[in-house]
């Protein structure tokens, strides 16, 4: 129906999450559309970002490096930080969780991204996870005293607390899950920085 090219692009844009054929066709024109710098300068803070943007090698929130540094050796601001405590670590399942939590300016403390949460239907388990990292984390960095599970409210983030506790239960460290004060079945990215940060405050102590 359409030009090689054009076809390429939309089916190439269908394979974004969120994005069905419709909204994939409509992009796809929209960017037929725009000026030849606009197109460029998309393209180029894509090719940037894959270029530069790598993983934490501490905690695998986003970091970025020099272009061309290899994968691994970055590490994010968070992790930088030396006015953070390194005493506290606040699981979570994405680098947009990340984000979530600092906007409550409430936690000061260090993070660990699983990139991911236990979902059986997706075939993602525990070793889908950073959970080896965080074991090996929390066996290396002796000044860990807290961890804080801070997983979505929904089916597979109940799922991913409920197997870090039984993995952590038995260290000698505080383990936490943040109170419900985030709606059940929503998206921590989705809640405002106010029900956040007293979720946060008012976290209990998991009991294995």
């Amino acid at each position: 129906m359409y030009a090689a090219a054009v076809q390429d692009l939309i089916d190439e844009l269908g394979r974004l999450p969120g994005i069905g054929p419709k909204s994939a066709q409509r992009i796809a024109f929209y960017l037929l559309k725009q000026s030849s710098d606009d197109a460029l300068r998309l393209a180029r803070a894509i090719h940037v970002v894959k270029e530069r943007v790598t993983w934490c090698r501490r905690c695998y929130n986003i970091a970025e490096g020099p272009p061309g540094e290899a994968s691994g050796n970055a590490e994010c601001g968070i992790c930088r930080d030396p006015g953070r405590d390194p005493s506290v670590i606040c699981v979570v399942e994405e680098p947009r969780d990340v984000v979530a939590v600092e906007k409550t300016r409430d936690y000061r403390g260090l993070y660990h991204v699983l990139q991911g949460a236990i979902s059986p239907i997706d075939g993602i388990g525990g070793a889908q996870l950073r959970v080896r990292e965080l074991l090996t984390r929390l066996g290396t960095e002796e000044e860990v005293r807290e961890v804080i599970l801070c997983a979505n409210p929904n089916i597979e983030g109940e799922a991913t607390t409920l197997y870090l506790t039984m993995l952590l239960r038995e260290l000698p460290i505080k383990l936490t899950a943040i109170a419900h004060g985030v709606p059940v079945g929503g998206d921590l990215e989705y809640a405002d920085e106010i029900t956040l940060g007293r979720a946060l405050a008012g976290r209990r102590e998991v009991v294995g």
